[in-house]
């Protein structure tokens, strides 16, 4: 058969036959004319070619494989020295893994060390001024997801904080807790989620935080004994968050969103991921006092949380 019927059935081209040609790979029979002529046994060297390749073996390297199909073997992969060929394929890609690998750790590093210089003031990836809301953000809608909450008592839910100890939710004790749920708090050295901007109510968790924050003493001037913000992320996560932005309260960790079983709780899904819908459940003496739902804007959530409690003492 001809060299265009050999690149056909082999899924080649016949470039690529010439040049295992020049490598003395295959050798076609050669006729008076100057016709090469091939016959199945090329194209089954062909394909093992191209398949090794695929696989990262150089074309050049693939010799020994070939040699075992000539030899008659029913696999280019039956001889010792194919199996010499793979251990060095494995070898050569080890290298070059730990090398690709340096060369990210060294670029995460310096990521982190740009991204997290001042990072006071720096805006995190993908977010023109984090303590800056869009004007144009689209406020979430009250859809009773929390309207059962008012009086109910707090479960038995154990969670972990940010200092990773372990607070029992129902054992806070006597007076009044404030925790604040949020979706995902951005970092410097990460994009937010495609879209954020866009979901209803996603967008502002840290300058929520910040708010809080600089209303602390307020807060428990106006009667909050405890604050807590809660939200899916880790307790690494968690106590990163508190350090960049010196909150002077612990954050939460409920990755299995046990607090959300307990209390069916509101949350949403983006880029396959779970999140906390933003609320806020101010509990007394174990039981749900009153709830915030939805948010919005997040940035004036610790005067709007002043403002309750004003009105609620006076």
């Amino acid at each position: 058969m001809r060299i265009g019927e050999v690149a056909r059935l082999a899924e080649v081209s016949p470039k690529a036959i010439r040049r295992y040609e020049a490598l003395g790979l295959v050798a076609p029979t050669r006729h008076a004319n100057g016709y090469r002529e091939y016959d199945d046994d090329t194209i089954r060297l062909v394909r093992e070619i191209r398949v090794l390749n695929r696989l990262g073996i150089p074309v050049e390297e693939t010799r020994p494989f070939l040699e075992c199909l000539v030899a008659g073997s029913e696999h280019g992969d039956d001889c010792p020295e194919s199996l010499a060929e793979y251990h060095r394929a494995i070898d050569d890609l080890n290298a070059q893994i730990d090398v690709l690998t340096a060369r990210r750790d060294g670029l995460i590093q310096r990521l982190r060390e740009a991204a997290y210089r001042r990072s006071d003031v720096v805006p995190a990836p993908g977010m023109d001024d984090v303590m800056k809301l869009p004007a144009d953000l689209v406020a979430p809608i009250d859809d009773g997801a929390a309207a059962h909450l008012p009086g109910a008592r707090v479960p038995a839910v154990s969670i972990d904080d940010s200092n990773g100890e372990r607070i029992d939710l129902a054992a806070l004790g006597p007076g009044r807790t404030v925790i604040y749920l949020y979706p995902l708090t951005g970092r410097p050295d990460a994009d937010i989620p495609a879209g954020w901007n866009d979901i209803p109510g996603a967008r502002g968790c840290t300058p929520q935080a910040c708010g809080l924050r600089d209303h602390y003493a307020e807060l428990r001037a106006a009667g909050v004994d405890r604050l807590f913000g809660l939200s899916s992320q880790t307790t690494d996560y968690q106590h990163e968050v508190v350090t960049r932005l010196r909150l002077p309260f612990t954050m939460l960790s409920d990755p299995d969103f046990r607090l959300a079983a307990e209390l069916s709780l509101p949350t949403f899904d983006v880029d396959g991921t779970r999140l906390y819908k933003r609320l806020t459940l101010v509990i007394r003496d174990g039981v749900i006092e009153h709830v915030f739902y939805p948010v919005f804007p997040p940035d004036r959530h610790a005067a709007e949380l002043l403002r309750w409690l004003h009105d609620k003492e006076s």
